[in-house]
């Protein structure tokens, strides 16, 4: 059984967070990417090919594997980004009110000595309740989510402005998803509960 390194090619604190509820060793390196959509490019292809390109930028040694994970948040068609700003983080809360918003997430395993690259993708949906001015503009004074696609933290006091959420892994919400992270390590011999070949 071969020996791997796990490296997250991420500088997201939160991305770092998830995967170390998986207890692993890894490190992290910054990925070398342009994140520009390209012409007609789908929210759901931006993703997958973002991820690819930073598992594949990393220019690790062989014996890696690499993660890379990218996300894009879209309402009514449109790609969302990070709102940066308080006016912004409550302009765009304001037009999430009582909508739904969908979270996609691009995630990609990239073998350093085979050259093999696995890309998968996952869909997450938010369910917001319909929220009043006052409560949007508590919220983003509390949590001053600047840098968060969609202006919310959903680990944190997020939770409060859904109604519901959809998907299969709450990690995923968040910017890194782990069910499918552990299928994906599985098809590379790594058994993410038993393993004994990640040093």
């Amino acid at each position: 059984m071969p020996q791997y390194q796990l490296v997250l090619a991420s500088t997201s604190p939160f991305r770092k967070s998830l995967l170390e509820k998986l207890t692993l060793p890894f490190s992290c390196a910054k990925p070398d990417c342009d994140e520009t959509p390209l012409m007609n490019e789908t929210p759901q292809q931006l993703v997958m090919r973002l991820a690819q390109t930073k598992a594949q930028s990393c220019q690790q040694p062989t014996g890696c594997l690499v993660i890379g994970s990218d996300q894009v948040c879209v309402i009514n068609g449109q790609i969302i980004g990070k709102p940066l700003t308080r006016e912004n983080a409550i302009k765009q809360l304001s037009e999430q009110s009582g909508q739904s918003i969908t979270f996609y997430t691009g995630l990609a395993l990239h073998n350093t000595t085979t050259g093999e690259t696995d890309v998968c993708l996952d869909t997450f949906v938010v369910h917001f309740k319909t929220l009043s001015q006052q409560a949007i503009e508590h919220y983003v004074d509390k949590e001053q989510p600047f840098y968060c696609a969609g202006s919310f933290k959903s680990e944190g006091l997020g939770i409060a402005l859904f109604e519901r959420l959809e998907g299969k892994d709450p990690n995923t919400l968040i910017g890194l998803p782990l069910i499918d992270l552990i299928h994906l390590l599985e098809k590379q011999g790594v058994e993410v509960l038993t393993t004994d070949n990640l040093v």
